[in-house]
């Protein structure tokens, strides 16, 4: 275990993050700027700085076994990757970047819902695969994010019945880590 964290808490954060940001897709405004997004530099930038000291910080607490002596020389390459993907990398950064985060997010998930005998955990566990798989695809086709938003926004029904879907399932979780876990 690395993060230490009670299938309970990471419910409760997963539950309210995706309600929240479900709910704030209600917003209009948020449905014409988020086409936008993919190509946003500053976007990118910001999540790959959050990758960034989320990685440093797990190679430096993880147990490495016998892959300890490759810490040292990681943790020089990881700022230098990162300084690298920042001057070089212009295409689609946030969307990458993004990727990383649900790929790095989806860990302390199925690290809480291990073995767990609630069948309710199976809501986190499927959230985190999603993220995973979601993931894999931004980082290595990032223009599929873009076409799924394109696709979404387009129309208004559409995008209000997708949201509503993250709101539901957020609260599903959320009421789940409250009464279950």
């Amino acid at each position: 275990m690395i993060y230490h964290l009670s299938l309970h808490s990471v419910g409760l954060i997963v539950g309210v993050l995706l309600a929240g940001i479900s709910l704030l897709a209600f917003v209009p405004s948020l449905r014409a700027r988020l086409p936008y997004f993919p190509r946003s530099r500053t976007a990118g930038a910001a999540l790959l700085t959050v990758d960034l000291v989320w990685s440093i910080w797990l190679l430096a607490t993880m147990e490495m076994g016998e892959f300890a002596n490759f810490r040292r020389p990681l943790l020089v390459i990881l700022p230098v990757g990162y300084f690298l993907v920042l001057k070089f990398v212009d295409e689609f950064l946030a969307v990458r970047a993004l990727g990383m985060l649900c790929l790095l997010a989806a860990e302390p998930m199925l690290d809480a819902a291990f073995l767990r005998p609630e069948a309710s955990r199976l809501l986190v566990t499927m959230f985190a695969y999603m993220l995973i798989v979601a993931g894999l695809f931004w980082v290595t086709m990032p223009y599929l994010l873009r076409d799924w938003i394109n696709w979404a926004a387009r129309n208004a029904a559409r995008w209000g019945l997708l949201s509503a879907l993250g709101v539901v399932f957020g609260l599903a979780v959320l009421v789940c880590a409250v009464v279950a876990y």
